[in-house]
């Protein structure tokens, strides 16, 4: 069969919605928890406010896990009503314009404002009801966010995409956060330090996201109508809950253990990473490294992870399908052993050779797992899954993961006097230890899905012959 090329308005909408979308998602998932000890924790609020209210650690952890369990229960909501409705771009590009201004607004809030807002005086009160607030338009955000992101456009590529052509499109996605990561660390590395307000911060890149949802208006087109079958004809409310239903599980084995897989890898990344800006500033910079992070440095070390990144593109797209199982394995070893080198190192140079290999094997694992739960996603019902998928690598690993690094974090108990002289707790590389304990068990359902032929689905022929009706028109 003759292999179908992705046409250029098609890349454009997917490079766009899925930069921004990562752009969005880095700006929470990284500087929201920095915001949240820089600006309402560390400064200027009193010791004995510290001391009596959420310790940053448990509020970080707290506000992470409600906000996947924000995600989830939006995906499942908004992903099933994408379906019934056969309508993605609504979604998309109206969804990006509100997440965006809602980022946006995140930068008002401060100590003073909710002081002034619900009338309180006492420090404990005030610094407990902002860090709820900021807690709960994390959620607020988020719900916005996976109703455009994680639902629609999510189910919207699997929509316009073929089993055949999925692994390129998924290596884009495995470099879009790598250069998210880089544009909102320039940026954000300047509102750490003080350089730039964080108002200025969520302002700029937030009107940019929403700019993204106002172009999606004129770019985006609605996918082929899908034929569903007459089982996918049920009610709504049946729909929500058909990814549970043991006949649906049992009839895609493969799809469930992938996103066990996926799951058990995501819950050792989250970990560290809600700490791990924390961890740069407070602990990393102070042994000797004031001057790393500086644009240059970041722009350089941008440029390596894009090389990084082509390096992997290259292997992937030249490997055949039936390769890709011992890749996963290699992907997985390698973040472990980089991980016992990160619980292990003690210098800067150290640190950023042991970041390498960490990297290396969550972008391969992000290509390999993710291109394949999209050839196992029934083509009629790839928004209902959508939810399930968030169960696997969002609600499970952002309950567990945080709540296991602030033990980590506690257990080490190391603390630094900050500007005002409040004693702060800051994480330690304890953390980076948990997760690669936690990364091991990974192996063994990846096992099972080499066993099964996880790449190799004797199903992929009529999958393909199935969505390219539904793919044709658009790529």
């Amino acid at each position: 069969m003759k292999r179908r090329k992705i046409s250029p308005r098609l890349w454009f909408n997917i490079i766009l919605f899925g930069m921004m979308g990562q752009i969005a998602w880095n700006i929470e998932n990284m500087y929201f928890n920095t915001f949240l000890y820089n600006n309402i924790y560390s400064n200027g609020a009193t010791q004995a406010a510290v001391n009596s209210a959420i310790p940053y650690t448990s509020a970080i952890s707290i506000m992470v896990g409600l906000s996947a369990a924000t995600a989830v229960v939006t995906t499942f909501i908004m992903g099933t009503l994408s379906d019934r409705l056969n309508k993605r771009k609504v979604f998309i590009s109206a969804g990006y314009i509100i997440w965006g201004l809602i980022t946006a607004s995140f930068g008002l809030i401060s100590r003073e404002h909710i002081a002034s807002l619900f009338h309180l005086s006492d420090e404990v009160q005030i610094l407990t009801a902002t860090v709820w607030t900021v807690i709960v338009m994390d959620c607020v955000m988020t719900f916005m966010g996976s109703t455009s992101n994680d639902s629609a456009f999510n189910a919207w590529v699997t929509d316009v995409t073929l089993p055949e052509n999925r692994p390129l499109v998924e290596t884009v996605f495995a470099a879009l956060p790598i250069i998210a990561m880089g544009l909102v660390v320039v940026f954000g590395s300047l509102a750490q330090a003080g350089t730039v307000t964080y108002t200025l911060f969520f302002g700029v890149l937030g009107i940019v996201v929403a700019v993204c949802g106002v172009i999606g208006l004129f770019s985006l087109e609605e996918p082929k109508k899908v034929t569903r079958t007459e089982e996918s004809r049920s009610n709504y409310w049946s729909d929500l809950f058909y990814g549970f239903r043991p006949s649906v599980i049992r009839e895609n084995s493969r799809l469930y253990i992938i996103l066990l897989a996926s799951c058990i890898i995501s819950v050792a990344s989250q970990v560290y990473s809600p700490y791990l800006l924390i961890y740069i500033q407070y602990v990393v910079l102070p042994q000797g490294g004031d001057n790393l992070v500086t644009a240059p440095n970041i722009i350089s070390a941008v440029i390596s992870a894009l090389a990084m990144a082509g390096g992997i593109i290259g292997l992937l797209t030249t490997s055949k399908k039936k390769s890709r199982g011992s890749l996963l394995l290699v992907s997985v070893s390698c973040s472990i052993c980089g991980l016992f080198l990160l619980g292990f190192s003690k210098t800067i140079p150290m640190l950023i050779l042991s970041a390498a290999p960490t990297v290396v094997g969550y972008t391969m694992q992000g290509i390999l797992l993710n291109s394949t739960v999209r050839d196992f996603t029934p083509q009629d019902k790839a928004g209902q899954f959508q939810g399930i998928r968030m169960i696997f690598g969002v609600l499970v690993p952002m309950v567990l993961g945080p709540v296991t690094g602030a033990l980590a974090i506690e257990h080490s108990a190391m603390t630094y006097i900050d500007e005002y002289g409040t004693t702060q707790t800051v994480p330690t590389k304890l953390m980076f230890t948990f997760a690669a304990a936690i990364s091991i068990v990974a192996l063994v359902p990846l096992t099972i899905l080499i066993r099964k032929g996880v790449l190799a689905s004797p199903n992929d022929v009529d999958v393909e012959n199935e969505q390219n009706n539904t793919a044709e028109e658009v790529i």
